[in-house]
């Protein structure tokens, strides 16, 4: 597993979102990739998506995803950069799965 690639713990098919969940983002090479919005986490100020290509890159799992960190640009278009940094990554993640573990618990209620 890549360091920015972490594993969630529910397989997703683009099938199940609607055309809003996907986000289309350009490669260095100028490629577009479709992507599925899995979450969104607010982090010390900061806003990260949490994002599944709707293609598994090469060496990715089903159920494993990307961080990138969302801020706007000039334009007022959102701009994603791929985020890199482990803790980072570890953080985003901790709170989507404790944000995840608190919705599930007040379903149990």
């Amino acid at each position: 597993m890549a360091e920015n690639e972490k594993n969630f713990d529910e397989e997703i098919s683009p099938d199940e979102f609607a055309d809003d969940d996907i986000v289309t983002l350009l490669s260095a090479t100028g490629e577009e990739i479709d992507f599925v919005e899995i979450a969104g986490i607010a982090h010390k100020g900061n806003f990260y998506a949490i994002l599944q290509p709707v293609e598994l890159l090469e060496g990715m799992a089903d159920d494993e995803a990307l961080v990138f960190k969302v801020s706007r640009g000039p334009d007022g278009e959102d701009k994603f950069e791929i985020e890199l940094d482990d803790a980072i990554i570890d953080a985003v993640f901790a709170e989507y799965n404790r944000l995840l573990d608190s919705i599930e618990n007040n379903d149990e209620e």
